[in-house]
């Protein structure tokens, strides 16, 4: 056994993130020098096939021919990956879904005495799933359908797959990884894997290359001093929203993530309008803070109309959670899970943005960087500056900056 190289087997359904996963394997792998390469079946079914693979029946299991060639594409890639290692590659990526048993006894079958690492993707969010089949359907094979038709047979495709799954059990080395939150749930390695301490590392942490994170400009309830709310911008605010467009212009920012709220998506079009191929997505993990019984209502008017909420509060700010809402420390499950969604979305992007409130912020800006938990509801969260951000395994940057008016 060659233990210098080794092959990374991705397993999975179809949108699970594998080949997110995968380039950003690759990508770290390479940060070291160690030389990678990604071996993905339905790049080379796409660039070898004429038929329409946009069909699901080519998928059905009981279909022989669309099985055959499937079968010649998988052992093609094998052979290309065997052919990357022995002219002196390091690790060999095989990106397929390989879900049934049958398929991956072939792999260990044809590399014998070579370090095999199976990587399993899951991922139960369905409206991770949603979006991630409507990015698979914009492939040039999918053109000729509409996106509903794509999107059904997308979703054929899947269940195709679902009746040969077999999840990873028996096999001597693998990882079960939760792609969206990026948790190993389970994990057996037998035998002395290469590289197996960085690979692990890397699955596990989040990895984000600039983060733009920005609160919404200017509204009439800021003017007023009151929570919560859907409040529109006021005419400073949209000075405020095409400033940053004109400030971000020339950097491709593929994704634009907003709350559900007006004053957010109005802060995010006219960025948007000054991109190209920009996509804008409204999260309700980045909602603002619910007030609960104090929503709308200003300061001052909780402290003279409800002042034991208002005494509470000041008391332990991050704890509290206002009555028929919530609070900074109920907030955090749904804004790292919307982080979360953010990430994957935007999988393999230089650049993302997120436009959010200043509770929101604080706490986005609270899961990237330490503070004790007292202080994260006093984290300087202006309308005229913007934080950028880099999380990596290599990098880490928080900047407050001023984008200009």
């Amino acid at each position: 056994m060659n233990n210098k190289n080794l092959y990374v087997v991705m397993v999975g359904l179809p949108a699970r993130g594998k080949s997110t996963i995968a380039r950003k394997l690759k990508e770290n792998l390479a940060r070291d020098h160690i030389k990678t390469r990604i071996f993905n079946n339905g790049d080379l079914r796409r660039k070898l096939v004429n038929e329409d693979t946009s069909s699901p029946e080519f998928y059905n299991p009981k279909n022989s021919y669309g099985l055959a060639i499937r079968e010649q594409i998988a052992l093609k890639n094998i052979n290309r990956a065997k052919s990357f290692i022995n002219r002196g590659g390091q690790v060999a990526i095989l990106d397929a879904t390989n879900v049934s048993l049958k398929r991956r006894k072939k792999i260990v079958q044809l590399i014998p005495n070579q370090p095999l690492l199976f990587i399993e993707c899951t991922n139960d969010d369905e409206e991770i799933l949603k979006a991630s089949i409507e990015k698979k359907v914009a492939f040039p094979e999918f053109n000729h359908l509409s996106r509903e038709a794509a999107i059904r047979r997308f979703h054929e495709r899947i269940n195709y797959y679902c009746g040969i799954y077999t999840s990873l059990k028996n096999e001597r080395n693998f990882i079960k990884l939760n792609s969206l939150y990026n948790k190993i749930s389970k994990e057996e390695i037998t035998d002395e894997i290469p590289y197996y301490d960085r690979v692990r590392d890397f699955l596990v942490t989040d990895t984000i290359k600039n983060l733009f994170l920005i609160r919404h400009g200017e509204t009439y309830f800021n003017l007023q001093n009151r929570i919560g709310g859907n409040s529109s911008l006021t005419e400073n605010g949209k000075i405020q929203a095409e400033a940053m467009a004109r400030f971000f212009q020339k950097k491709k920012i593929p994704y634009i993530f907003t709350s559900q709220k007006k004053r957010t998506i109005q802060t995010a079009v006219p960025i948007k309008e000054l991109q190209e191929n920009c996509t804008m997505i409204p999260l309700e993990e980045f909602n603002e803070i619910d007030s609960g019984v104090c929503e709308c209502m200003s300061y001052e008017e909780i402290r003279e109309k409800i002042p034991q909420v208002y005494m509470t509060r000041k008391k332990n700010k991050y704890s509290y959670i206002y009555p028929e809402g919530e609070g900074y420390v109920s907030m955090k499950e749904r804004v790292d899970r919307g982080i979360k969604k953010a990430i994957y979305l935007s999988a393999n992007s230089e650049n993302i943005m997120i436009i959010g409130h200043r509770a929101a912020n604080r706490m986005i800006l609270s899961h990237f960087l330490f503070r004790r938990k007292e202080d994260v509801p006093y984290i300087y969260v202006p309308q005229d500056k913007f934080y950028h951000i880099a999380a990596t395994q290599y990098k880490k940057i928080f900047q407050l900056k001023p984008y200009g008016i």
